[in-house]
């Protein structure tokens, strides 16, 4: 499923033109976004938790030279699926 699969079935169980939902659906997009890239987390009780993390230094290697290669540290973001979530995609 993509995001325009998601916008109309939202549509269609609220009843809801498509394009209210594309708007609602992108504003709470960003709101995530922004909310993160601040630092901080958002937890949708029983759906799951989006939250920055930071990654240590560490080294690698090119994979075409095999040349060792420092990769610097970094912040990612990260979701976490809740109980609930995890409960239903198990049955």
């Amino acid at each position: 499923m993509n995001k325009d699969d998601l916008v109309k079935e939202i549509s269609k169980k609220t009843k809801l033109s498509q394009k209210s939902v594309s708007g609602i659906l992108n504003s709470t997009i960003g709101i995530i976004q922004k909310t993160v890239t601040k630092g901080k987390r958002v937890t949708l009780v029983g759906f799951g938790t989006f939250e920055p993390r930071k990654r240590a230094a560490r080294t690698g290697r090119n994979p075409q030279t095999g040349v060792t290669i420092k990769i610097p540290p970094k912040k990612v973001p990260v979701f976490s699926a809740g109980k609930k979530f995890k409960d239903m995609v198990q049955k």
